[in-house]
């Protein structure tokens, strides 16, 4: 072969990789709707399972002869669990492949859901519903890698809202229905209600999602993984959305753990019944987790960020309000600027990290659940000390965190921006 001929193959070779279509899915496109449905309903199940017994406390409490204290443990015991395995999790994720852990959690926490009805103490419940938070951490960090690798950047951030919709709706379902057939027939049936419910969730998942095409496995060595994790965490980027996703999760936390106090007590005297109603919120977090992605795509990432926070404040300062209807309006808002602002965040973790997606995922699901937990903490203990206006004044400490994060994001990148033409 000439090497004219030899030239025009090269240059023909890399028109012909660069023009190379993107094989990852696209809206639209083949096994996206598949894949987008599989993982709400993966959302779904995890947490309505997750959030399972918090309407249930009450029943709970009476049927073991034990205080409020100890029988929210049954809560705190599966979020704690996800929390502390997330990232272990999210190793294996690497090794094994997202699709496999994602199915293995599902299918050991229903298994487990399906005991929880049966357990014969307060203290096996809550071993059991440890052990299902535990299990449940394979989904979190491996949905948003899975997502990362095998959905078009462009598309992403909608698709992450997508998973976020179906923790909206699972976290919703595991507190509204529960509180209703518990109070026909007791929290035993209610939970193994939502057992049932996850079970279908999770074979409907497995059948449902795409197999994996981009995929490439990593290390399980503990020093490999210690040091991603030590990468992300000098990432400063990272750091921010880490904290901005704690921060945001302490409002909401905190919100939605004293707003039942809020509202059976006056000048509001509602009946419990319609306060474990009040979860139905969370349907417009469903429609604002959804639409972050057209957000984005026309405020960019820091103003999606500012006007999730914005919306958000001006929630919190609804709920100040004596009468029901602005309060409503209010959660209504806090529970949109929430959600939003959860799914930017967890999307630009799974854009920025270019290696180690199912680990900087996990860093952010551990912050977010430090997040609730300090909410529900901080938030009942200000509501104790001031009233609801103590918990609207966390929030709103928040919320600046949010916003000054943001800035401070936004001034790095005008500096960082500006550094080669000085250099140059």
């Amino acid at each position: 072969m000439s090497p004219a001929s030899t030239g025009a193959s090269s240059v023909m070779g890399a028109a012909t990789t660069v023009s190379a279509p993107d094989s990852r899915m696209a809206p639209g496109g083949p096994g996206y709707r598949r894949m987008s449905f599989a993982l709400f309903l993966a959302g779904v199940a995890t947490f309505a399972l997750l959030y399972s017994t918090q309407a249930l406390l009450p029943l709970i409490s009476g049927e073991f002869g034990v205080a409020a204290s100890e029988a929210s443990w049954t809560v705190a015991a599966a979020t704690g669990g996800l929390a502390l395995f997330v990232l272990p999790m999210s190793a294996l994720s690497e090794r094994f492949g997202r699709r496999t852990v994602m199915t293995a959690s599902l299918a050991v926490a229903v298994s487990v859901g399906l005991l929880v009805p049966f357990a014969p103490s307060l203290g096996v419940l809550v071993v059991l519903r440890a052990l299902q938070g535990a299990a449940l951490a394979g989904l979190p960090a491996s949905a948003t890698a899975y997502l990362a690798e095998e959905v078009r950047p462009k598309a992403l951030v909608t698709a992450i809202g997508l998973f976020v919709a179906g923790n909206s709706v699972g976290g919703m379902s595991g507190r509204v229905i529960t509180g209703w057939v518990a109070q026909v027939w007791g929290w035993r049936v209610a939970v193994g209600v939502i057992g049932m419910i996850a079970v279908v969730c999770a074979v409907a998942f497995r059948l449902l999602l795409p197999a994996p095409r981009h995929f490439v496995a990593g290390s399980l060595r503990p020093r490999v993984l210690a040091r991603t994790v030590r990468d992300h965490l000098a990432d400063p980027l990272l750091r921010r959305l880490y904290a901005i996703g704690a921060l945001f999760m302490t409002v909401f936390g905190g919100v939605y753990t004293v707003i039942g106090y809020r509202l059976t007590e006056a000048p509001f005297s509602l009946p419990q019944g319609i306060v474990g109603s009040i979860f139905l919120v969370y349907l417009v977090g469903t429609v604002s987790a959804s639409t972050a992605g057209r957000l984005v795509g026309r405020l960019g990432r820091r103003g999606a960020l500012y006007l999730a926070g914005g919306t958000t404040a001006g929630g919190l300062l609804l709920t100040l309000a004596g009468s029901l209807v602005p309060v409503l309006l209010g959660l209504v808002l806090i529970t949109a600027g929430f959600f939003a602002g959860h799914a930017v965040a967890s999307s630009a973790v799974s854009k920025t990290a270019t290696t180690g997606r199912a680990q900087a995922s996990a860093l952010y699901q551990s912050a977010y659940y430090i997040g609730s937990s300090a909410g529900s903490t901080v938030g009942a203990t200000a509501f104790h000390a001031g009233g609801w206006a103590g918990t609207v004044a966390v929030g709103l400490l928040a919320v600046l965190g949010v916003v000054t994060i943001t800035v401070l994001g936004s001034r790095a990148a005008r500096v960082a921006t500006r550094r080669p033409a000085t250099a140059h």
